[in-house]
């Protein structure tokens, strides 16, 4: 398998090989005799970062020199995944790179299962960030990404007896090759003390924060290399650090502990993605982390725009922030704060250039996850910019009954501070207010903000809320993760397609009525089924059968993304096959993967339930050539290269109205999966591209589920009753069929969904059958089943990153 079409030659191999003889002896301090696989795997990647240090430079000298606007992408995660392919496909020398390698003796395939997969998100947020951030550099628009080194990132998932237990992530331990450490870019982060105000010659008050902790910043750039190395950006990431030096004399007092305790604080700052926050001390630990790489950023780009333009006059013409959720979101506060008390600007001019410069993106449409942080804990840890934000809400209010708003309960709604349960900063609408932008990231999604979230916000500014479907990168996840697929496009298409998809792709469109085309469609298809049943052979230890229909339920475990609703049908579909064994059924390897917050009960009852089901259904020798489930532990970037282009199906199935976008359905259906789901998130939009019936749609639409909700009138019981299929599924795993040491293990989550039903479960659940016994129908039929996965690849053009860049940069960043 090639990641690229091009040639090598004998030149640029022999290049390559000397470029990473030279950095295995100079870099890695090593000769070849005595190294070891790791030895290689870094002296080529050193040798890959070094083919984009000129392009780099270029790019770097191009933005001071030719004015161009930048594009600054705020974000707390970037899930950038493994590099060394990425780069040397990007840059067009993957083939060099494996024939110079081979000339040594060395695998590439082998060395590059060595590089761990950077640890710098979680899901869909990051994963975003990163397509992104490449396609930035694809298209030639000048940008930085900013966020925070972790450490250890999330965690690293293990299963021991079908329960999720979180482990560290150790992706640091033999060094990142790819990073470029800046020691000389750091600056000073305060936290707590206190607020004084002084009248200057002016007679203007001028307000002066004495923090009481410093946390020193310090820069980590690593370059983002676009497609055919068009252009190469910088993801600058930010480790914590003492403000002071280590205290050598409470360490030579024997106070070994004390002496690192400051250390230790700062350092927790960049230790780990997402700190547990059911306690106050992790409520403040996100909130440091929040401001901390927020307040590094701005620092930085102010300082780099000075630099070049002498005056924060000309920010948002030349400067655009955008923010990646609510997470950044005191960026608004503190570049108020750089504004008016550093660099003395007037309050309104600071608001207008503030305004102008910030844009903001929201990613959910849940409750919990539209940050607040309670007053206290504000004032306490950024006394400043609780100030800032009680002054930004009475401007706003005050505007507000300027124009004639004078409903109490309006003005409480959109105040930023929030009454009713404590008193607590409302991130989401500091972001929308602070910001010219407020974008959704998909149709739906953007309707349901103006209508839900921020519907009184969005009464009152109109023009504000915008939407912008996600897209994602083709070079990851089609050019690299699927080379054989990408080879038959080139041979049938041209290779104009790799340059072009967005509109080239269509050109397959004809191909889906070919035979022999839906053939070698169908054998590349089973070949990444047999890759990815040699995976769970390796890390399981079970055996699937690769002509099985590949089922795949793979993202973030959370209720309202309904693993337990495919569940539900798993033990359905399970005591209909014992039922009827001889029945004509079509032979099904259910494939689940992904995370719970370690915080989160529930999603992870839900993992050791998916464990306790796969279990019993494998070891039943009645159902075994017909059903399997597994459950791979430790979902990230690289193990969705492997499971992504071998699926058949491809679960979507949230609750309408909740799944903000989603990315992992356009990455499914592109690389030719047919989807199960229901109209919500960008489904809709994939809906209208692909067409309904290449496509199983199912369940309760978005407003539907609104309707029961308002009436109240939704009663699961009542659905369980009128459905003896559920009623029995319900009844085997309440009853402890499928947890026989702990049979009372599920009761309280059975009778969860038989009570409430929050996520509308029990509602799908003949819905979803019904679409399952379609998706079985269509499978019988080949030339229909292919034909349906050809037309899905052919027409997922519109959703590449690159699509939604162009979109992000004409009318929010106004930089093309």
């Amino acid at each position: 398998m090639t990641q690229e079409t091009a040639i090598a030659t004998a030149e640029e191999v022999a290049a390559f090989r000397e470029r990473v003889l030279r950095k295995l002896t100079y870099s890695v301090g090593k000769d070849p005799e005595n190294a070891s696989d790791y030895d290689w795997f870094h002296a080529v990647a050193l040798a890959t970062r070094d083919s984009t240090i000129d392009r780099w430079m270029d790019c770097t000298r191009e933005a001071y020199t030719g004015g161009q606007k930048r594009v600054y992408y705020l974000s707390l995660e970037f899930l950038i995944g493994r590099l060394l392919v990425d780069s040397l496909s990007n840059l067009g020398l993957f083939e060099v790179a494996r024939e110079a390698l081979a000339g040594l003796d060395v695998d590439i395939d082998r060395i590059r299962l060595l590089e761990p997969d950077a640890a710098l998100g979680n899901g869909g947020l990051g994963r975003l960030a990163a397509c992104f951030m490449e396609s930035m550099a694809t298209l030639g628009v000048v940008s930085h990404g900013y966020g925070i080194r972790y450490d250890h990132g999330l965690f690293r998932q293990a299963i021991v007896d079908g329960w999720q237990h979180e482990q560290t992530e150790t992706w640091l331990d033999f060094g990142n090759p790819w990073e470029f450490e800046r020691s000389e870019v750091k600056y000073l982060i305060g936290f707590g003390g206190s607020v004084t105000a002084t009248t200057n010659e002016k007679g203007e008050v001028q307000h002066f924060w004495h923090w009481a902790e410093g946390v020193r910043a310090i820069a980590y750039d690593t370059p983002i290399v676009g497609w055919r190395g068009a252009g190469v950006n910088t993801l600058r990431l930010w480790r914590a650090r003492p403000e002071a030096d280590f205290h050598l004399a409470r360490f030579n007092a024997g106070d070994h502990i004390g002496a690192a305790a400051e250390e230790a604080r700062a350092e927790s700052i960049s230790r780990v993605l997402y700190p547990a926050d059911s306690t106050e001390a992790g409520q403040e630990l996100r909130l440091r982390q929040e401001y901390f790489f927020v307040a590094a950023s701005l620092q930085d780009l102010l300082r780099r725009h000075i630099k070049q333009r002498g005056s924060l006059d000309s920010l948002p013409e030349y400067t655009a922030i955008q923010l990646n959720d609510t997470h950044p979101a005191i960026a608004v506060a503190e570049l108020m704060r750089l504004l008016v008390d550093v660099h003395s600007y007037e309050w309104q001019h600071a608001w207008r250039l503030t305004t102008a410069t910030l844009s903001y993106t929201n990613h959910t449409l849940l409750p919990e996850a539209l940050e607040t942080w309670p007053v206290g804990l504000m004032e306490r840890l950024l006394p400043r910019h609780m100030q800032i934000i009680y002054l930004i809400n009475a401007y706003h209010l005050d505007q507000l009954r300027e124009r004639g708003v004078h409903d109490a309960e309006l003005l409480r709604s959109v105040s930023l501070i929030e009454e009713d349960h404590g008193r607590r900063v409302r991130m989401g609408n500091l972001a929308f207010l602070g910001s010219h932008s407020t974008n959704g990231v998909s149709g739906l999604h953007t309707q349901l903000m103006r209508k839900t979230v921020f519907t009184d916000l969005h009464s009152l500014y109109p023009q504000r809320i915008n939407s912008k479907t996600n897209g994602i990168t083709f070079r990851r996840w089609l050019y690299q993760a699927n080379p054989q697929l990408t080879q038959l496009l080139v041979e049938h298409v041209g290779e104009e397609v790799l340059d072009e998809p967005e509109t080239r792709l269509r050109e397959l469109e004809p191909f889906a009525e070919q035979a022999a085309f839906r053939q070698r469609f169908a054998e590349q298809r089973l070949a990444n089924k047999r890759h990815l049943a040699n995976v769970i052979h390796e890390r399981l230890g079970i055996s699937v059968d690769p002509t099985a229909l590949f089922d795949v339920h793979v993202k973030r475990i959370h209720e309202y993304k309904r693993q337990l609703l495919n569940l539900l049908h798993t033990v359905a579909l399970y005591q209909a096959i014992r039922s009827d064994p001889g029945g004509n059924w079509v032979p099904r390897v259910k494939i689940f993967a992904g995370k719970a917050a370690a915080s989160y009960h529930q999603a992870k009852l839900i993992i050791k339930l998916t464990n306790d089901i796969a279990n019993t259904i494998n070891a039943d020798p009645t159902v075994r050539g017909l059903l399997k489930v597994v459950f791979l532990p430790n979902y990230n970037v690289s193990l969705a290269e492997d499971i992504i282009p071998a699926a058949d199906l491809s679960e979507q199935i949230s609750t309408a109205g909740l799944e903000a976008s989603g990315t992992s359905n356009m990455k499914f259906a592109l690389n030719g999966a047919l989807t199960i789901g229901t109209l919500d998130g960008a489904n809709v939009e994939m809906s209208e591209q692909i067409g309904l019936e290449h496509m199983f749609i199912f369940g309760l639409t978005a407003a539907q589920v609104n309707a029961r909700k308002q009436a109240n009138e939704y009663n699961a019981e009542a659905i369980i009753a009128a459905s003896p299929r559920l009623s029995e599924v319900l009844s085997a795993i309440r009853g402890g069929a499928f947890s026989s040491g702990d049979p009372g293990r599920y009761v309280g989550l059975v009778d969860g969904i038989s009570w409430h039903d929050t996520f509308m479960v029990c509602a799908d659940f003949e819905a979803y059958w019904q679409a399952q016994l379609d998706v079985e129908e269509c499978w019988r039929d080949p030339a229909r089943w292919w034909r349906s996965s050809v037309l899905n690849t052919a027409r997922t053009g519109w959703f590449s990153s690159d699509r939604t860049i162009r979109e992000y940069a004409r009318e929010i960043w106004k930089v093309i």
